[in-house]
């Protein structure tokens, strides 16, 4: 069979169909690129921020290299590779002024961490500093920028260079490739003076054959001829005397060795034993589940997963608050909001108009103005207190302890949320006909037996629906338990927003937002399994 236009009529009816869903497609697409930016790329990068631990990797390459091999469980500090890797590290990392991040990040787990590092990298420039004096010592050419790039630089790079500086170009300086001889013969000094080389054209914006390099390439230099005293023997004619007065010197002593772990040690004695070692090693992959582990009152340590000291456990105390609070909010808010609701509901229109206006008031008015006043009206020389002795319910010398607690918190946060309580019990109580009483009734049923067994069955799905929005949003409120909570009323909110504005540990707030998410949405299942989502009804 063929359609109007000749095709068959199969063909014709799908592309019609595909053109229908395109157009479909292309209506909804605006809300679901919103949706896509605004909700689920922030909930995508929170779970990545709450594993992801790239900053020890990225900052310390040579350390965690060097660490792999090290037994964190011995007890012991590791040996003097190691140590000379952190000073190679350091160097980069107090250039680019990353060790200051990685020192806040370790301190997360390691108290002091992040001044045992901002200490160590003031002091880590001075390492090696009498083998510099040793060698200008030798041959006073190795205090000049231009031959450390004359020896290790590629012959193509010096001309290129040479080229650029003749030409006073304002185009960056090429970037420095070491010469094939200096990575074989030299390869500690070569991957000191490439480091070097990259900072100063990097981050320095500066060139390499105007600076002295640093005092780990002379020291990777004594140790490359100290090692193969033949390494001269790769280069130019030029070099070879001098690269021969070098292995001279240090055959008679005239060359210290520079000991890594000593200096260490003498800039901080932290760095003699294996603590500071260990936790660079716990936490040098670039995932981790010290996150999540910190926000369940655990750590992380070489022998595996342990407890937190008892002074330190407050995360899951502070997630059992929320739970417990939060159900206490919302019970507060179906016990109070449940009469308004049935009111407005059964009342004549002019006058549940007016009560609804009162109902909805509360929204006009800025959440912080209604916190704030609630914190007038509860401490212990407010309104409630004066009025209660006032009228001799409560002595002057005994007035209620209302706020900086649990109590203030309920007390506000019930007012704050009883309206998103009351709107879904009215509208289903508004599709509730007045007849069925009225029948109930007839038939011989008490008033409370009418409203138990005929009116408060139909109305639980205004209840469920009620109880979702508000015991949802209570979870996550922190301005308001903030302000009248004090110590003991706040949520696990509020600990969020702390390592998100001010302690800026994103990771462990990551973390705490997922088990939150997680918490609810098990909460959801559950709540799906024993009431049924699809009894929840908003009218």
């Amino acid at each position: 069979m063929l359609a109007a236009d000749g095709t068959p009529l199969k063909q014709s009816l799908n592309r019609a169909l595909r053109r229908q869903k395109l157009r479909a497609l292309l209506l909804i697409a605006p809300l679901l690129i919103f949706v896509l930016v605004t909700f689920i790329a922030p909930i995508g990068d929170m779970l990545f921020r709450s594993v992801e631990n790239d900053i020890v990797a990225d900052t310390l390459p040579h350390t965690v290299a060097a660490l792999a091999g090290w037994n964190a469980e011995s007890g012991t500090p590791p040996e003097e590779p190691v140590y000379r890797a952190l000073a190679s590290d350091l160097m980069v990392a107090v250039a680019e002024k990353t060790h200051t991040q990685l020192g806040t990040r370790l301190n997360y787990e390691d108290s002091g961490f992040s001044s045992l590092l901002r200490g160590t990298g003031r002091d880590v420039d001075n390492m090696g500093e009498d083998v510099t004096k040793a060698l200008v010592a030798v041959d006073p050419v190795w205090d000049e920028p231009a031959t450390w790039t004359s020896l290790l630089g590629d012959p193509a790079w010096i001309t290129a260079q040479a080229n650029w500086a003749k030409a006073g170009d304002k185009s960056p300086e090429p970037p420095f490739v070491l010469s094939t001889a200096a990575q074989q013969s030299l390869p500690a000094t070569s991957a000191a003076y490439g480091d070097f080389a990259r900072v100063m054209q990097t981050v320095k914006n500066d060139s390499p054959t105007e600076k002295r390099p640093w005092n780990l390439v002379a020291v990777g230099l004594t140790e490359d001829l100290r090692t193969n005293p033949a390494a001269a023997d790769a280069f130019g004619p030029e070099w070879q005397p001098r690269l021969a007065a070098i292995v001279a010197a240090e055959q008679a002593g005239a060359i210290p060795t520079t000991g890594f772990a000593a200096a260490f040690a003498e800039s901080d004695k932290a760095w003699a034993t294996a603590r500071p070692w260990s936790v660079i090693k716990v936490f040098s992959p670039r995932f981790t589940s010290g996150y999540f582990l910190n926000a369940v009152d655990l750590k992380m340590t070489p022998e595996g997963i342990a407890p937190r000291a008892d002074s330190e456990r407050v995360y899951i105390m502070l997630f059992l608050r929320t739970m417990v609070l939060s159900l206490a909010i919302t019970g507060t808010c179906i016990l109070l909001g449940y009469p308004v609701a049935w009111l407005l509901a059964n009342l004549q229109p002019r006058t549940a108009n007016l009560l609804m206006i009162l109902v909805l008031l509360p929204f006009w008015t800025s959440l912080l103005v209604r916190t704030s006043a609630w914190k007038v009206l509860l401490q212990q020389q407010g309104v409630i207190n004066d009025l209660l002795v006032w009228s001799s319910l409560v002595a002057d010398s005994n007035r209620l302890v209302l706020i900086n607690n649990q109590t203030g918190t309920i007390i506000a946060m019930t007012h704050i949320l009883l309206p998103f309580m009351i709107l879904p019990l009215y509208s289903v109580m508004k599709t509730i006909p007045p007849s069925y009483l009225r029948a109930a009734k007839s038939l011989g049923a008490t008033d409370w037996t009418a409203f138990w067994r005929v009116y408060f069955p139909q109305s639980i799905p205004g209840i469920g629906a009620g109880s979702i929005l508000v015991f949802i949003l209570a979870i996550g409120y922190y301005i308001t338990p903030e302000l009248v909570g004090g110590a003991k009323g706040v949520f696990i909110s509020n600990r969020i927003a702390y390592h998100i504005g001010t302690s800026l540990n994103w990771g462990l707030a990551a973390a705490l937002g997922s088990l939150l998410l997680i918490v609810v949405l098990v909460l959801y299942w559950v709540y799906d399994r024993i009431v049924g989502i699809d009894n929840v009804k908003l009218g």
